[in-house]
């Protein structure tokens, strides 16, 4: 039975006509992997309906909804974004996979390699794609690796594969559990699910793995089904989300005391201001000690004025 308004009529299904001209198709991430919607509920017009039932009358100022949608993104109130839902099948890299699985705030429906035969198919690297360990976060990389030894890796890691997928089939013929053959397969090797997620949670997901400092495979997953999927679902909420959420700058309250400072005092001041955050002290080799605190800030001061600032030249 449709829901019915206050004049009795029914309510028609909330839809996206963009989003419905892409279900089901693939978007295709990395060498062999993808995203595509398989269904989903709601739309922009259905937070905003969400909203003015919670708020009442309180909200009728606001009488747009792109004004409304954004003045809910931007005071963070998250209630009428759980209102839509989408539910999307992925095929990605089990190591990629464990970190979007950390995001507990889904429905997930695994492909099992208990039940059936593992994918036969695992990531590959070219030789450029091979990067080398960032010096200032444990997790994350920055750089190249040399071409000659990218050509050798990824020779070694196709040989890695062929051995594997061999192993495991081997297993399988002398009749060995499905679960156990399984046991040396690589991370590499593709999975797929079915993930189903509200707005608001797969808000937050895109935030963190859209970010510039995510692994570079999930990242690509999450560009995917932001700018492919969520941007053509909810336009006006895609918008206010890159507004007031992934592109914001969050100013501590030691970086608008130094700001003020460096607006208003002396370089001797300034200077005081940078030794009490301790942004000042020097290693052994009497250079600038590495602090990633400075470094932020002065990361947010190039984004709002375009330079660095004149102490971190």
């Amino acid at each position: 039975m449709n829901e019915t308004n206050e004049t009795g009529s029914e309510l028609p299904r909330p839809t996206s006509d963009a989003l419905d001209e892409i279900i089901g198709r693939r978007f295709p991430v990395l060498d062999d992997g993808f995203v595509r919607v398989t269904d989903y509920m709601g739309n922009d017009g259905s937070i905003v309906q969400a909203a003015r039932v919670s708020y009442g009358e309180g909200t009728k100022a606001l009488s747009e909804d792109r004004g409304l949608v954004r003045y809910l993104m931007r005071h963070r109130h998250t209630t009428p974004f759980e209102m839509c839902e989408i539910k999307l099948h992925v095929r990605v890299p089990m190591d990629t996979w464990r970190q979007w699985i950390r995001h507990r705030t889904a429905n997930v429906n695994e492909y099992s390699t208990r039940y059936s035969i593992a994918i036969d198919s695992a990531q590959r690297t070219s030789p450029a794609e091979w990067r080398t360990q960032t010096a200032t976060n444990r997790q994350g990389s920055a750089g190249k690796i040399a071409d000659d030894v990218g050509a050798r890796l990824t020779a070694s890691e196709a040989e890695l594969h062929r051995l594997t997928r061999a192993i495991y089939e081997e297993r399988l013929a002398a009749g060995v559990a499905r679960e156990q053959a399984r046991k040396d397969l690589p991370l590499s090797t593709y999975t797929e699910a079915y993930w189903k997620i509200d707005l608001h949670n797969l808000l937050h997901f895109l935030a963190l793995r859209m970010d510039e400092h995510a692994q570079h495979e999930i990242r690509q997953y999450a560009t995917v089904i932001g700018t492919e999927i969520v941007a053509r679902w909810v336009p006006l909420a895609w918008q206010a989300f890159l507004d007031y959420t992934l592109n914001k700058i969050v100013l501590s309250a030691p970086d608008v005391e130094l700001l003020h400072a460096m607006n208003s005092a002396t370089p001797d001041g300034v200077a005081t201001a940078l030794r009490g955050l301790r942004w000042l002290e020097r290693d052994a080799n009497g250079r600038l000690a590495a602090n990633r605190e400075r470094a932020e800030f002065v990361r947010k001061y190039e984004i709002l004025f375009g330079h660095p600032p004149y102490w971190a030249k």
